[in-house]
């Protein structure tokens, strides 16, 4: 069974896509804790503007826009080639994985640790390592929740865009509806996390979660837009990979499913 499996490319594929999809999102969730200044990084001076009466604000971003452009680039592949269905089968099982993985964490965190081993990096830094642990692995609930919901909205809202376009333009241009899709999903999602974790969640003005969610959209438009030829070479590899023959009956099936 395992070797008809994988002797079948286009499940093959999917299997592959589906891994990288599930994986980057996932690890993005954990290492996204960390937010890290953006100018600094590229080794120049951090902005300072204001937007909608809030000030000094700059590029810092959480760490998991890193590896959200590999799910942006992922969900579009998926799209062309396994339709609506294979993208929301992937969410829902990300959804699930995300949501376990940190129920994992959580009961990690509640372990008694050794005694030993609380105190094992003084020498690092770090003088109590449980406490440590649980800052790193043990985000709030409000923003673990908030990053779910606006991840399953985005995906859904991308998958939907994505086919919408795809009706008027066929197989042509493949940057419109890959980046155009991921444009206006993103902006829905950088809104929605915001607001569920820090307007409900910490009772922030409109004004300061309306600034902070358009500071974060701004990387990933402007990431949406460098990525499009990263998408084209893929599909080309993939094109290449299927045959032409078979890539073109899997997104015929999939616009008339």
């Amino acid at each position: 069974m395992i070797h008809s499996i994988l002797k079948d490319k286009p499940t093959k594929l999917f299997i592959i896509l589906g891994g990288l999809f599930i994986t980057n999102a996932l690890i993005a969730e954990f290492i996204g804790g960390k937010i890290f200044s953006l100018e600094k990084t590229l080794g120049f001076t951090p902005f300072d503007f204001s937007l909608l009466g809030e000030q000094h604000l700059a590029l810092n971003l959480t760490a998991g826009v890193l590896l959200w452009p590999v799910v942006f680039i992922m969900t579009d592949l998926i799209n062309e080639y396994y339709g609506m269905k294979g993208v929301r089968f992937l969410s829902y099982l990300t959804m699930a994985l995300i949501s376990f993985a940190f129920i994992a964490a959580y009961g990690a965190i509640h372990l008694t640790p050794a005694d030993w081993w609380v105190t094992a990096n003084i020498d690092k830094g770090v003088p109590d390592y449980q406490k440590a642990y649980a800052t790193v692995f043990g985000q709030g609930m409000n923003i673990i929740f908030a990053s779910i919901i606006a991840f399953f909205i985005g995906q859904l809202l991308d998958v939907y865009i994505f086919h919408r376009i795809k009706l008027f333009t066929g197989e042509r241009k493949i940057w419109l509806r890959a980046t155009g899709s991921t444009l206006i999903s993103q902006l829905v999602d950088s809104f929605v996390v915001i607001i569920i974790a820090f307007k409900f969640g910490n009772d922030w003005s409109w004004a300061k979660c309306i600034a902070i969610a358009l500071v974060g959209y701004s990387y990933k438009f402007l990431v949406a837009i460098l990525i499009t030829p990263v998408i084209y070479l893929i599909h080309d590899r993939i094109e290449v990979y299927l045959g032409k023959d078979v890539a073109a009956d899997m997104k015929k099936s999939v616009m008339t499913a």
